[in-house]
């Protein structure tokens, strides 16, 4: 009998080590990795630099409280910033949390308590990022969410304009939901909300827990939309596989967040600041860029060449990609991972594709090759 809470529908692998693309299980057997923790393990497992960088600032300072100046913190927040319209920034642990920051931020610089959110978004499992989130599942059983949240249809312009009042803060959104489904913004949603936060006053929050620090192809995915954003959130991606998350924001909103306000613990810690500097170092660099979109070009080429028997849809962009299938595709991602390869699903019918950024061609092809052998098995 375990001693953990069964809160996980766990897998029987036990994985023990792994290096760049491919991690082994206990009888060392190898699996191609394209979950990468769920879009954490951007630069691959073990890279070189992010274990360096943890060697290094463990022999000087593991934590200290944020009651102290830290110029480490700074210097991030700097580089996130970097040719974006924030000037303010907020580190904390995970998504959740800098979803629920993004949150008690706009509600009390607005002084107004609605949020518009939208049906198939995640932004977490804490009781605000709960009730923001627009999926019944995660929701059920714990009674009354907090009723200061509108949740309507994504890409839906009418039913948004049918929601604003004066009473509404901010819309929060993914600009593709990774959780809910790889279902992309459209340029005339985007454009809309743009639209009516300019017309209303109304706060803009975009939740690029998963989108985030590259995965895209670019620094943000917000940067392909006409989007604007007021407060950008972040984490996976940015720790590279240290738990670490921050919170963008405009300067006018520097005055709402005043001491006391909000804080943590362990947020911003001298360990997950040391690697999230090295990730962004590598991320950020223009060519490393450009790789991914030129990989994600490929990938989603060769996926459509491969699978066109298939009667399926590939959604996404950069290296977060979603094959919507017709059925269920639990029984296909089970029978995958007997393959060596490993995936994860974005609701009961879609596929999601979420390698590192460092993932080679080779691999592409590899992961391809077993893709398609699992999906013309029958499931048992």
């Amino acid at each position: 009998m375990s001693t953990l809470f069964t809160n996980y529908a766990r897998r029987s692998v036990h994985l023990v080590r792994g290096e760049g693309t491919r991690v082994y299980d206990d009888n060392n057997k190898a699996y191609l990795d394209f979950t990468s923790g769920i879009a954490v393990v951007s630069l691959g497992h073990a890279h070189p630099s992010i274990v360096d960088a943890v060697k290094k600032q463990s022999e000087k300072l593991w934590h200290t409280s944020n009651l102290f100046e830290s110029p480490e913190q700074e210097m991030l927040a700097k580089t996130l910033m970097k040719g974006t319209p924030f000037s303010r920034a907020f580190f904390c642990n995970s998504g959740a949390e800098a979803n629920e920051a993004a949150i008690k931020l706009a509600r009390k610089h607005t002084g107004k308590q609605v949020i518009i959110t939208f049906e198939q978004s995640f932004h977490g499992r804490t009781f605000g990022a709960m009730s923001a989130t627009g999926q019944e599942k995660v929701k059920f059983g714990f009674g009354p969410m907090l009723e200061t949240f509108r949740t309507i249809p994504f890409n839906d312009s009418r039913a948004l304009e049918a929601a604003v009042d004066e009473d509404v803060a901010a819309i929060m959104l993914e600009v593709i939901q990774g959780e809910g489904g790889v279902n992309t913004i459209t340029p005339e949603f985007a454009s809309k909300i743009q639209e009516i936060c300019m017309a209303n006053g109304i706060l803009c929050i975009v939740d690029e827990v998963q989108t985030g620090i590259g995965r895209t192809g670019s620094k943000y995915a917000y940067e392909h939309t006409v989007l604007q954003p007021d407060i950008m959130t972040l984490a996976k991606g940015l720790g590279g596989g240290f738990p670490i998350g921050a919170m963008l924001g405009h300067e006018k909103l520097a005055e709402s967040f005043g001491p006391g306000t909000h804080g943590t613990t362990f947020g911003g810690n001298p360990l997950a600041v040391a690697v999230a500097q090295t990730v962004v170092d590598y991320v950020f660099e223009e060519e490393f860029l450009s790789e991914v979109e030129r990989k994600s070009t490929y990938l989603m080429e060769k996926l459509k060449d491969s699978l066109a028997n298939n009667h399926i849809e590939i959604l996404g962009k950069g290296l977060l990609i979603g094959i919507r299938c017709t059925d269920e595709v639990t029984p296909i991602i089970s029978i995958a991972e007997e393959e060596g390869l490993l995936l994860v699903q974005a609701g009961p019918n879609v596929i999601r594709l979420l390698p590192p950024l460092t993932v080679s061609e080779q691999e592409i092809d590899e992961a391809i090759a077993l893709l398609t052998t699992s999906m013309r098995v029958p499931s048992q």
